[in-house]
């Protein structure tokens, strides 16, 4: 039996098709759009859709059409945005499973290159979960290798505003393997993060970066000190600082994003110095304890010593007080 129904092509209300539900594309760029939706009302879709077909029982009595994409989305969405009234479709035969329609919008996608890197990693991990595929299942699925699922299902471990940026390409997928260098290493990787964007890094010098702290953290195991230490100066001042001990002596790195930042980290070492300054008051109670009277053997003592001349007692430390 054929996959599809007579192998025909046919035409459909847009409105009667059901979106995909699983459908792994979560961002759709506006500006292609927009660009397919003016190809599509110049020259109409060219690649038909792909749905399936299900009766339904109206409520008032008789029978009813209802389709669900499978395959085609952004197509459907631009020839809405053209203002089409029908698409052209192919109409799958039987009952589709949920596992189908997730592994072909996935594959018409990967074929296309139209997911976000971010969306397939979702995308590879429902596989996983829901339907207990492993990788190498995955990739022979997809047309791609195990280590490509396995790289891409890593990206997952990233924080969720990492993540967004990569959606938004604000940062690429090769800024990723820095990133995930530092994954155990929660503030360090913000930081690497931060400076990804701020400072524009390219992937080979936020590669350096990550390389550079796991060189020195492995060399700092040995020397507990230094690794609280600089701890301790993180945490007061909120930025990466490295500690570069040298046989005589050694360096103190304090990272910043920007002379606000720098003006931020002077404010916070300011406050510390201020916080560590002893101020000595004198109390009644001092006061008092400092004026009593001298013993008689004190005032002996004092009689018989030699006088001072007047130059002398005038810088003599006994006429000055703290």
């Amino acid at each position: 039996m054929s996959q599809f129904y007579n192998d025909a092509i046919f035409w459909i209300e847009v409105d009667k098709i059901k979106p995909n539900p699983y459908q792994p594309r979560r961002d759709f760029d506006e500006v292609q759009l927009k660009s397919l939706s003016d190809s599509i009302r110049q020259y109409g879709v060219l690649q038909a859709l792909v749905v399936t077909r299900k009766d339904l029982e109206k409520e008032g009595g008789g029978l009813g059409v209802e389709y669900e994409l499978v395959a085609g989305e952004r197509r459907l969405r631009a020839a809405r945005l053209a203002g089409l009234l029908q698409v052209p479709v192919l109409i799958r035969n039987g009952e589709d499973t949920d596992l189908m329609k997730l592994e072909l919008a996935i594959i018409e996608n990967i074929q296309r290159e139209d997911l976000s890197p971010v969306d397939r990693a979702r995308a590879f991990d429902r596989l996983h979960r829901e339907f207990h595929f492993k990788h190498h299942e995955i990739g022979k699925k997809v047309g791609k290798s195990r280590e490509y699922v396995s790289n891409s299902l890593r990206l997952l471990s990233l924080p969720e505003y990492i993540l967004t940026a990569l959606s938004e390409n604000k940062i690429t997928e090769g800024h990723t393997r820095p990133l995930m260098m530092l994954v155990d290493r929660p503030q360090e990787q913000d930081t690497l993060f931060k400076e990804i964007i701020f400072k524009k890094l390219n992937v080979r010098e936020a590669e350096g970066i990550a390389r550079n702290i796991a060189v020195e953290r492995a060399r700092k195991l040995i020397d507990h000190e230094l690794i609280d230490l600089e701890e301790q100066f993180k945490e007061k001042l909120g930025t990466r600082v490295r500690i570069e001990k040298k046989d005589d002596g050694g360096t103190v790195r304090i990272d910043f994003f920007s002379k606000d930042d720098l003006r931020a980290i002077l404010e916070r070492i300011d406050k510390e110095l201020l916080a560590d300054v002893a101020i000595v008051e004198t109390t009644p109670e001092a006061v008092a304890e400092e004026a009593q009277p001298l013993t008689e053997e004190e005032q002996i003592l004092a009689e018989d010593e030699p006088k001072k001349s007047d130059d002398e007692s005038l810088y003599s430390v006994s006429n000055f007080s703290i």
